[in-house]
């Protein structure tokens, strides 16, 4: 990437493209500041390969970008898996937000 820049918008550019992926969800979990996100990622190119392995392609396919910024994670599953986890949610298809209050990480006071 030549801008140093990473949003949500070019994190799922960049998925999609590098991993064929169908579906993509990004979140800024740093309230805007670009510094931590987590995803949902779901491509063809995951069927046959364990949690790892998933997770590898994806760190590989934004190596540069998360070079950049201080936390990163994916939740990554085939088209197949999904739509099970969707019908099994109401159809709520967003990455996981444990840990935050409306997707964004909360400072504490001191």
């Amino acid at each position: 990437m030549g801008d140093s820049t990473i949003t949500e918008a070019s994190l799922k550019a960049a998925l999609t493209e590098r991993l064929n992926a169908v579906h993509v969800e990004v979140t800024d979990m740093s309230g805007g500041c670009g510094q931590s996100f987590t995803s949902l990622v779901v491509s063809p190119q995951f069927a046959g390969q364990n949690s790892l392995k998933r997770h590898r392609a994806v760190n590989a396919a934004l190596k540069n970008e998360i070079a950049s910024i201080h936390a990163w994670s994916a939740k990554c599953q085939t088209p197949e898996e999904w739509e099970r986890d969707k019908a099994k949610n109401n159809g709520e298809d967003h990455p996981p937000l444990d840990g935050t209050v409306e997707g964004h990480v909360q400072g504490v006071d001191a």
